[in-house]
């Protein structure tokens, strides 16, 4: 009992190691692709654990690696859904593609670990209904994500979006869509300070009246 709870534990933090780093990665790419790779991990150690130690039958080895294959690419899956739909308000355009490919990514691993005979649920009425699904969620969402510019909300990742600054502290934001590049207003120029002709010296003629 203690190794199989151990297993899905495993489950869950792997996803969620896998979910923010896929949302977060343009951010750090270095960083983020090491996170998501100890979120594969741990997940491959949890299914190795539920489905061939703790089996009550031993699988073949093809199953196996079916099996591994699948389960990397069902955490991929539900870490985009979930850290899409986690910080969507945060980086709406971003998320906006990572819900809907999370979730066909999802079903298809499910049934490729699962099913005996994944490829007819796959691509079968039920495969067409989450593809349409998927379809009607980006064009959604893509369609909402400008409002999220102005309504705001979550927590806040404009430091973290925001290039590098160059010498003169302007940075990109990423989050932003296609085209619309910002713009920097020109300085005003400090006009020279007028003097008074009677205050350009203090002059002294020598002359008292």
């Amino acid at each position: 009992m203690p190794w199989r709870f151990l297993g899905y534990v495993g489950y869950y933090v792997g996803a969620g190691l896998i979910s923010g780093a896929v949302v977060h990665h343009p951010m750090d790419p270095t960083r983020y692709s090491l996170i998501a790779a100890a979120g594969v991990l741990v997940f491959l150690v949890a299914t190795f654990l539920n489905e061939v130690v703790l089996a009550s039958e031993k699988p073949a080895l093809a199953k196996t690696l079916r099996v591994l294959g699948a389960s990397t690419m069902l955490s991929f899956g539900l870490g985009m859904l979930s850290g899409g739909m986690q910080h969507f308000a945060d980086l709406p355009y971003r998320c906006a593609v990572l819900i809907p490919v999370g979730l066909v990514l999802a079903f298809v691993a499910y049934f490729l670990k699962e099913d005996k005979k994944p490829w007819r649920r796959v691509f079968g009425l039920m495969g067409l209904a989450v593809l349409v699904v998927a379809a009607l969620t980006f064009a959604g969402l893509r369609h909402y994500a400008p409002t999220m510019g102005e309504a705001g909300g979550g927590h806040s990742h404009g430091n973290a979006v925001t290039e590098k600054t160059d010498d003169g502290g302007h940075g990109t934001n990423r989050n932003a869509p296609p085209g619309n590049a910002p713009t920097t207003p020109a300085p005003n120029p400090t006009a020279p300070a007028e003097t008074h002709p009677d205050e350009e010296s203090g002059h002294d003629d020598g002359h008292h009246h």
